[in-house]
């Protein structure tokens, strides 16, 4: 049985937070199903989602993948290696982490035995043959929708548990995206340990 991962980012432009890679696993024909059940054959980027609609998805994920008819990790890479190692490398590092992730949990998914689809520009380790880069993937192809929701709602739980750390920044509001609220606060309050100084310099 062949298996398609896909993978995409969320994260990229905030100004706090992580960067975070989902990687969503499953058969052609698993595929197919979440397709016409749960997206009503109908794809969109899971930004454009309701946060409501986007939880609801997630939710029905996890049912799933307790029954093992898919698998999904997502692996957060901090706003410290972003500063260290740029974005760029923050979201290789997830990538690489999120593969290594799913063969952890399951020999089956071997990535170097799959076939991978990435969105935008983003790109496998190169001993990840099977590899194919789709833009606006995460519209087109269900498997890259799916990774981008898993991501997006692991990302956006994750900055909702931070604001109650640093509840100053309204994180739960904007989720460290350069809102003018989030703006106004730094110039306020200045920078979180949770910033991406290297984000922050204007």
């Amino acid at each position: 049985m062949k298996f398609i991962i896909g993978i995409d980012e969320v994260g990229r432009g905030p100004l706090a937070g992580p960067v975070s890679v989902g990687a969503f696993v499953a058969d052609k024909k698993g595929g197919d199903w979440i397709l016409k059940n749960i997206f009503e054959n109908k794809l969109r980027d899971s930004k454009k989602l309701s946060p409501k609609k986007r939880e609801e998805i997630y939710k029905k994920f996890c049912v799933l993948k307790k029954e093992k008819k898919i698998f999904f990790s997502v692996v957060s890479i901090s706003n410290k290696i972003i500063d260290e190692q740029g974005i760029s490398k923050a979201i290789q590092i997830g990538i690489k982490k999120s593969l290594k992730k799913l063969h952890h949990k399951n020999n089956n998914y071997n990535g170097h035995h799959c076939n991978l689809k990435l969105d935008g520009l983003l790109k496998a380790p190169k001993e990840f043959k099977n590899q194919k880069t789709i833009i606006k993937g995460d519209e087109k192809d269900i498997f890259i929708a799916c990774a981008s929701i898993v991501a997006k709602v692991s990302r956006d739980n994750l900055m909702c548990k931070i604001a109650l750390k640093y509840p100053k920044y309204n994180f739960e509001t904007h989720k460290g995206y350069g809102t003018l609220l989030h703006r106004t606060n730094i110039k306020k309050y200045g920078l979180s340990p949770i910033h991406r100084r290297t984000f922050c310099r204007k």
